[in-house]
């Protein structure tokens, strides 16, 4: 099964279990993946969480329903995952930009989020540069933080651990230390791909590669000997890199003939300035 039909067969079961108390890691579970794999492909391609489209789904079906029958607001807030009327209210609210009882009354507009059907893109039409290197292992030097991938908090965390580093000087630290054949400072989230049953867990770091030994305050990390799919990424951050990773999962992966080695990705940033219109980024891919 590939991953695209993995995919789909964890959104039919999201779908199927929308009233169910949903775990991620039965989800990912469903795909065949990892929690942290299936988290992030699924975010790139559709631009929204899992959580987020467990949300919106559930709050379509309330709106549908609350329209076409008597239901008690309150039994519809439970039945949709609603402890209190007032947090269903609010989150109604949100959406579909009126409260429950004006949507009864049919005053305003409702917003309508669909059953996702995942498609991929094989027109190709942008080209993609990337090369191809086998590489013997190697090591990186960092900074590690913990993040939990329960209720998708990693998503909250992380770009808060990049605005930590690039205003406390470690940014600069680990441009100065890099003295491998990787130049930049990396990105790298390490979870556990293999074992979809693991802890929803994953270290994140922000390190360069660098051989010898750690400085004060910094970690080794060893990244496997691996070949590799690198990716050249051009323009501003964030968008560059979030449209090179979307174009990546629907494009190239599934024309390529490669699939992930379900090792550590690597995001690589140089110290120039990260909204210029031609600054030049890596996506590093390990493959197979």
């Amino acid at each position: 099964m590939g991953w695209v039909e993995s995919l789909q067969r964890a959104i039919n079961y999201m779908e199927d279990h929308l009233l169910d108390d949903l775990t991620m890691e039965q989800i990912a579970k469903e795909a065949n993946l990892s929690i942290y794999h299936f988290q992030r492909i699924f975010t790139i391609l559709t631009d929204v969480s899992v959580g987020e489209y467990i949300r919106r789904r559930r709050l379509t079906l309330a709106a549908q329903e609350l329209s076409r029958t008597q239901c008690k607001v309150i039994d519809l807030a439970h039945k949709y995952g609603y402890d209190t009327p007032e947090a269903f209210t609010k989150a109604f609210r949100r959406q579909h930009g009126v409260t429950p009882s004006e949507a009864r009354k049919h005053r305003g507009k409702l917003v309508s989020y669909n059953r996702l059907i995942i498609q991929v893109n094989l027109k190709g039409a942008k080209p993609m540069k990337y090369r191809i290197v086998e590489r013997e292992g190697f090591q990186v030097v960092g900074i590690k933080r913990q993040f939990s991938m329960e209720n998708e908090e990693n998503l909250v965390g992380i770009p808060k651990f990049w605005d930590e580093v690039n205003g406390n000087g470690t940014d600069e630290l680990l441009h100065q230390l890099n003295n491998g054949q990787i130049k930049g400072v990396l990105g790298i989230c390490v979870a556990d791909h293999e074992n979809i049953q693991s802890t929803q867990k994953l270290d994140y770091w922000i390190a360069t590669e660098y051989d010898g030994e750690p400085p004060d305050g910094l970690s080794k990390l060893e990244i496997p000997t691996s070949k590799w799919a690198v990716f050249e990424v051009v323009g501003p951050m964030p968008d560059a890199m979030q449209k090179a990773w979307k174009q990546i999962f629907s494009e190239w992966f599934p024309s390529s003939g490669y699939k992930h080695a379900n090792t550590p990705e690597l995001e690589v940033y140089t110290d120039e300035d990260p909204f210029k219109e031609d600054l030049y980024s890596e996506i590093w891919i390990p493959v197979k």
